[in-house]
């Protein structure tokens, strides 16, 4: 597989997952990975953001030591050894009050609006992974080696273009959201509507109750009328 192949499948791969493990280094088992599992989504230059707690033992890590690994894997594969795996090592670091915080919570909230509660009545702040090298294995012996900029694909859509198509969707187009999940064989269950929660200029998430899936473009789309014409075509697909 070519590196610009690999790099987009591990960009997908992380774009469709939405927890992983991650790895920080222990302040009470000092030079030890301490591992934990937490839910997360992209920000708008595809950087994974996580909400943590200040008491729980990964911030206290991540205060100590900013360095950490995120992996992450298609938990829904039969056999995790011959399919897509990301390690994704970088700088955790909080986010300061401003605009791409205020962004950032916005998308979090759509992926996880459970999570809502944890921020009003506890101690959480907004931390975002960039990365210092990724390594991405696509099967046995697919084995490569990323810089950032393979990573760091900017979202072309702004907080307000990417809520325009959200809500525009979600409110006029919910059949074709439904029919997206059937295009990656995902059958929704009975009392569950489909939303849309996050578009970037590679594909779409959705979410189903507690899940979210991934759609991803046959090619990109780089402005709201590619997007537009990308997401017509796909409500007319055919499963295959």
């Amino acid at each position: 597989m070519s590196k610009t192949a690999a790099a987009h499948e591990a960009r997908e791969l992380l774009a469709a997952c939405y927890d992983g493990v991650l790895a920080t280094l222990s302040v009470d088992v000092d030079g030890y990975p301490f591992g934990s599992v937490v839910p997360y989504c992209l920000d708008r230059d595809a950087r994974p953001v996580i909400l943590i707690a200040s008491i729980a033992q990964h911030s206290k890590n991540v205060r100590h030591d900013a360095r950490v690994s995120l992996t992450v894997f298609d938990r829904g594969v039969d056999e995790l050894q011959t399919s897509g795996r990301v390690t994704y090592l970088g700088e955790c670091e909080r986010l300061a009050p401003g605009p791409v915080l205020d962004d950032v919570r916005e998308r979090y909230f759509r992926y996880f609006p459970e999570a809502m509660d944890y921020d009003r009545t506890h101690d959480f702040a907004f931390h975002a992974i960039t990365p210092r090298r990724v390594r991405y294995i696509g099967g046995f012996g697919d084995i490569h080696w990323f810089e950032p900029d393979r990573m760091l694909v900017a979202n072309p859509f702004d907080a307000a273009a990417e809520r325009g198509i959200v809500d525009h969707m979600n409110a006029d187009h919910a059949d074709a959201v439904r029919h997206y999940c059937t295009l990656v064989g995902v059958a929704v269950p009975d009392g569950v509507t489909p939303l849309l929660v996050g578009c970037d200029g590679e594909g779409v998430n959705i979410r189903l109750d507690r899940r979210i899936v991934r759609l991803a473009f046959d090619a990109p789309a780089g402005d709201l009328a590619a997007v537009r014409a990308t997401l017509v075509g796909l409500a007319r697909r055919e499963p295959a």
